[in-house]
C-alpha cells in the first residue's frame, strides 16, 4: 500500500508541474489571426492609399488576413478604438505626423514617438502648391507672388482644417517668409479640396504630389512650388526653396504604423521585420514610385522613427511658441 500511495503521489506531483510549465511551453504563435489597421481618414485620402497599397504585400509577409477599416474624424476619432484594443499586436493604427503635431499642440495626451510603437513609417514626402493649367493669373510662381501681394487675402488656398497641422503652419512660415498673405480655406476631406480647386472654388491647393497624381497625370493641376530645399529630379521644372532663397528646413509628411505600448517587444519585432520586408516588396515600390515617395528616403524602422517623430515634436513645439498657440 505504502508503494502504491508513494507512486500515486509522485504521478500526481508529476501531473501538476506538467500543467504549470504548459502554458509558457505552449506559446501562441504570432500573428495567428487577422490583423486590423485603423485608417483614422476616409477612403481615397494619402492615408488610405498608403494603407491598401501596403496591404496586400504584408499579408503576404505574415501569412494572416490584414484588414483596413477606415475611422475618418480628423485624425482624432481613431485614437479611443485604437488606445482601448487590446496591446497585443494585432490592432495597428496607420497615422502621420499629425499625431506629432496634435501632441505638441496639447490636444492629446499620446506622444506618438513614446506612448505608441511606431513599427515602421512607410512614407516620407514634401508639399507643392498647385494651381489650375488655365488659370492665366498664375503661369508661375514668380506671377503668383506678384499677385497675392497686390491682393491681399484675396487669393484662396484650399488647405486642412486645423490651425496648427503641418500644412497650415508651413503655409505660414511661407508668407511670413516672403511677405504675403492669402485666405486658407478649410476641407476635412482630400476630395473636396481637390474638386474645388479643378472646378475653380478656390485658387490654390496645398497638398503633397502622390495624393493628386491622377490629376497631375490629367493634366487638371500643376505645380508652381516644391518646399524642398531642392528641386526633385521629377519637378525639376519647379522652384523650390533655394531659389526663392530661403534656407530653412521644411516640414515634411509622413505615415506611420503603431501598435499600443505594452505590446510584447517579440511582437513588435515580428511586426517590424514583416513592414520592412513587405515595403521592400516589388508591388509596394511600384506604388512608391507612383507616388513620388522614391524621390527622398522615405522609410523609417522604430529606431529611426522614433528620431523623426521625437524631432519633429520639437520643432513643432518652438514653431506654436512662436506663433504664440502654445505659451
Amino acid at each position: 500500500m505504502r508503494g502504491s500511495r508513494g507512486v500515486a503521489v509522485v504521478l500526481v506531483v508529476t501531473v501538476l508541474l506538467g500543467l504549470s510549465v504548459l502554458p509558457s511551453v505552449a506559446q501562441e504563435t504570432f500573428p495567428s489571426r487577422p490583423i486590423t489597421i485603423i485608417i483614422p481618414y476616409g477612403p481615397g485620402g494619402g492615408s488610405d492609399q498608403l494603407t491598401r497599397g501596403i496591404q496586400e504585400p504584408l499579408q503576404k509577409v505574415l501569412k494572416v488576413p490584414v484588414q483596413a477599416v477606415n475611422k475618418p474624424g480628423g485624425g482624432l476619432a481613431a485614437i479611443p478604438d485604437f488606445m482601448t484594443a487590446p496591446a497585443d499586436g494585432y490592432t495597428v493604427i496607420q497615422h502621420i505626423d499629425d499625431s506629432a503635431t496634435l501632441y505638441a499642440s496639447g490636444k492629446v495626451k499620446e506622444n506618438p514617438g513614446e506612448d505608441w510603437i511606431p513599427v515602421a513609417i512607410a512614407q516620407i514626402t514634401f508639399n507643392q502648391l498647385y494651381v489650375r493649367p488655365d488659370d492665366a493669373r498664375f503661369p508661375n510662381w514668380d506671377a503668383f507672388v506678384k499677385y497675392a501681394k497686390a491682393n491681399p487675402e484675396k487669393v484662396t488656398v484650399a488647405n486642412v482644417g486645423a490651425v496648427g497641422s503641418m500644412e497650415r503652419v508651413a503655409m505660414i512660415q511661407i508668407e511670413k517668409a516672403l511677405g504675403f498673405k492669402t485666405t486658407q480655406v478649410s476641407f476635412d476631406k482630400p476630395a473636396e479640396r481637390y474638386g474645388a480647386l479643378i472646378g475653380g472654388h478656390v485658387d490654390v491647393l496645398f497638398e503633397q504630389p502622390g495624393d493628386v497624381r491622377s490629376f497631375l497625370d490629367a493634366k487638371k493641376m500643376k505645380p508652381i512650388l516644391t518646399l524642398l530645399p531642392e528641386r526633385p529630379k521629377d519637378f525639376s521644372d519647379v522652384p523650390s526653396l533655394k531659389d526663392l532663397g530661403l534656407d530653412y528646413p521644411p516640414l515634411l509628411r509622413w505615415r506611420g504604423f503603431f501598435v499600443r505600448k505594452g505590446t510584447p517587444e517579440d511582437r513588435v519585432k515580428v511586426l517590424e521585420k514583416a513592414f520592412a520586408e513587405a515595403w521592400r516588396s516589388p508591388e509596394f515600390q511600384e506604388f512608391n514610385q507612383k507616388q513620388f515617395m522614391h524621390l527622398i528616403n522615405s522609410y523609417r524602422d522604430t529606431a529611426g522613427a522614433r528620431k523623426l517623430i521625437g524631432d519633429d515634436v520639437k520643432t513643432y513645439r518652438e514653431i506654436y511658441k512662436e506663433l504664440g498657440l502654445i505659451k
